[in-house]
């Protein structure tokens, strides 16, 4: 289960988190604009926009989990069991494999308005990269600086929404996602006042009541609550190191511990990464459960024009800085 989220202050940020029980060995990869895509419809794409995100790379290929383009596109792939519905090849459209999604949009699309245009030719089929790989049952988060949709090809067709909150959580559907703030209208960063009765002398006996009835449990739709109030309650300066910072901290209300949600016997999902790039720069920070230190990859130090992918391990191992460490044997 993940949450993603799209955020503007001077820059604009789009980033995830990847909640599972498991790594796949994802790696930070940039990819460059001579990279040559083949895509399994026959398309081959040698010249394209270059890329930077979290992806496992299998026999030179990225399978990106989210990625953003060097135009400041971002997107992000997230689970939707259940609900996910690719069909076969179909004539007349640009027949995409789920997996190449993000590469065939991303490669060529500089703002969501392209994106839409691009989405009334798409077919996302139901092709795996390969027999040792299962197709993951995915919707998706794109955003600009300016404007935020989610994509979801269910068995009705494929559904464009506008996501105004830009959020996205699994399940369930993103209308059903949406409706369901209606519940909460009430939340405020505010302290509440006495509406129960004014027969009554009631009065708040604690600071952040006005948040009171924000869902906590790590449930897909509790998430997308949570994330969501706090995202657009969320304030930050100019600052790269603010604005980074707050993403974190937003981020930071959907993290899983591990232990607390067991998927099956023995095992839990975890908060296995945190990801935050900056969309408008080509910087791409990230925390992992077990090193909250950020750490940042910038793709305009690599040669955007190369041929190779580029790939940065991703830091595991915990950081501590000590403030007062004294040298001993």
């Amino acid at each position: 289960m993940c949450t993603a989220l799209a955020y503007k202050t001077k820059d604009f940020y789009f980033g995830r988190t990847l909640d599972y029980e498991s790594s796949y060995g994802e790696e930070i990869v940039i990819t460059p604009r001579q990279y040559p895509f083949a895509f399994r419809n026959g398309a081959k794409c040698n010249e394209h926009y270059a890329l930077i995100g979290m992806a496992h790379v299998a026999g030179g290929y990225p399978l990106y989990y989210e990625a953003v383009n060097e135009k400041g596109l971002g997107m992000a792939g997230l689970n939707f069991v259940g609900n996910a519905c690719y069909g076969k090849e179909k004539e007349g459209k640009d027949n995409i494999a789920s997996f190449e999604l993000i590469p065939w949009i991303l490669g060529q699309c500089s703002t969501v308005k392209e994106v839409r245009e691009l989405l009334e030719k798409i077919n996302v089929t139901n092709l795996a990269f390969h027999e040792s790989f299962p197709v993951s049952p995915l919707h998706w988060l794109i955003a600009d600086e300016k404007e935020t949709i989610t994509v979801e090809a269910v068995e009705e067709g494929l559904f464009v929404y506008d996501n105004p909150v830009g959020v996205l959580t699994n399940n369930p559907p993103f209308p059903q996602q949406m409706f369901q703030l209606n519940n909460y209208m009430h939340l405020s960063p505010k302290q509440p006042k006495n509406l129960f009765s004014e027969r009554l002398k009631l009065q708040t006996y604690s600071r952040g009541m006005g948040a009171l009835g924000l869902p906590g449990d790590l449930s897909s739709a509790s998430r997308f609550v949570r994330a969501a109030f706090t995202k657009l309650n969320a304030i930050a300066t100019q600052k790269e190191e603010d604005s980074v910072g707050q993403f974190f901290h937003i981020m930071g209300t959907v993290e899983q511990s591990k232990g607390c949600c067991e998927v099956k016997e023995g095992a839990y999902e975890y908060t296995i990464y945190t990801s935050c790039c900056n969309a408008s720069k080509g910087i791409y920070y990230y925390t992992t459960y077990f090193n909250h230190q950020i750490n940042a990859v910038d793709m305009h130090e690599e040669d955007l024009d190369g041929k190779k992918v580029v790939v940065y391990p991703v830091l595991q191992e915990e950081t501590i800085h000590y403030q007062n460490k004294t040298q001993k044997d």
